[in-house]
């Protein structure tokens, strides 16, 4: 298994139990980002793959816009919709078996999809879109973007009560906070969305394969590879199915074949990873990396009388076959003040995400966990000295 921070400056000899953090070679005047989640801190596993997920195109290769005819998603290479059907049997979190895959330029475009589909153009009024607060913040900026009459962000599905159709998008486990969810509104008219980016064994316990309507998953979030912009759909409805797949259609005319081949192949390289013993398995090792941060950065909070962390239970993950703890991809940082803290981080030069863009108070802010090595350090650094300095204030 890999190091636990690959590419650290000066942190071989740093333990989980260090309540201070190592110093870095970083500026002290540098600006952190830690607003978004991209993922290439998993980068060093994949470098050390080296020609396991290397692909040679050909000029006259991957022309045509059509993969499989036959299949209701046209443009969804055979290789790739094979790819994720095998890697959700070893992995254990979703049914494959009898689902329509819809592929996507990531998981944002097929939400959209999802939306057209489970929309119409009949009714008189557009279809509610809820979520439950904390709630992505994607979704609203997503929903309200082209301004359809389709549907209309209604915003916290915990405080919705209007009558009619609705739409609610389950996150789980959430963004931003890492809990696991389901469905808030529960009332006959409504339809159903589960975003499971983050339902992979690296960020929570896999307790069973979930049986859901439409069910989405992104490559970004499950390898670490967000650049190549694939994502896809299990979808139960074979109406629902073709009206995402037209969506598709109208929107992009499909998704670069390039990218699917490149995903499949990669798939297949985990999905070998986890199936042999001799190989080495992504899962463990990402996990390996996002639980050491969890601990440091819960090592730093535990001393502050101003900030605190999310608790997750401990799971069986039926993946691993032992109990684990959740590591999830963001930290749902809270304050006690009564403060913008989106700012006042700003202040300390670290860049994060207010609570006010995912529908909660300003007091929390969103903490990427996928920052690189130098940069989480510095960030360990700047909280510590932080808290070292409060005494029952927020230091300024």
């Amino acid at each position: 298994m890999g190091g636990l921070e690959n590419g650290a400056t000066n942190n071989q000899n740093s333990s989980p139990t260090t309540t201070k953090p190592t110093k870095t070679s970083l500026s002290p005047d540098s600006m952190i980002n830690l607003d978004q989640g991209d993922p290439t801190l998993f980068e060093p596993f994949w470098r050390k793959m080296g020609d396991k997920c290397t692909l040679v195109i050909e000029g006259c290769d991957l022309m045509s816009y059509f993969s499989d005819i036959s299949n209701i998603c046209w443009f969804l290479q055979p290789q790739l919709g094979d790819a994720i059907k095998r890697l959700h049997r070893v992995v254990g979190n979703a049914v494959t078996e009898d689902r329509n895959i819809v592929v996507g330029t990531g998981s944002t475009q097929l939400l959209m999809a999802a939306l057209y589909a489970l929309s119409s153009p009949a009714d008189r009024h557009p279809v509610s879109l809820v979520a439950a607060a904390p709630f992505y913040s994607g979704y609203k900026d997503q929903a309200e973007f082209l301004r359809s009459g389709l549907y209309k962000w209604e915003g916290d599905a915990h405080t919705f009560e209007k009558d009619g159709p609705y739409i609610e998008v389950v996150t789980s486990p959430n963004n931003p906070d890492g809990a696991i969810r389901e469905a808030v509104v529960n009332r006959g008219e409504g339809k159903l969305v589960y975003d499971l980016a983050y339902y992979w064994p690296q960020y929570t316990p896999i307790t069973q394969p979930l049986d859901l309507d439409i069910m989405l998953f992104t490559f970004s979030k499950c390898t670490g590879h967000a650049g190549s912009r694939i994502g896809w759909a299990l979808v139960k409805d074979k109406e629902v199915a073709t009206k995402m797949t037209e969506y598709m259609q109208i929107s992009s005319i499909g998704v670069s074949k390039e990218s699917q081949i490149r995903a499949a192949k990669i798939l297949g390289v985990l999905g070998e990873g986890c199936r042999t013993a001799d190989s080495e398995n992504f899962f463990e090792y990402s996990h390996s990396i996002l639980k050491e941060r969890w601990e440091r950065l819960r090592n730093v909070v535990k001393n502050s009388r101003v900030f605190s962390l999310p608790k997750y239970p401990r799971d069986y993950c039926n993946f691993t076959g032992k109990y684990m703890d959740s590591s999830p991809a963001f930290a749902w940082l809270h304050s006690k003040e009564d403060i913008d803290w989106e700012s006042r981080l700003r202040e300390h030069k670290i860049i994060a995400r207010s609570g006010e863009r995912f529908g909660a108070s300003p007091k929390y802010v969103r903490i990427s966990m996928f920052s690189p090595p130098e940069a989480f350090n510095l960030f360990l650094e700047r909280l510590s000295a932080i808290i070292d300095n409060t005494t029952g204030n927020v230091v300024t």
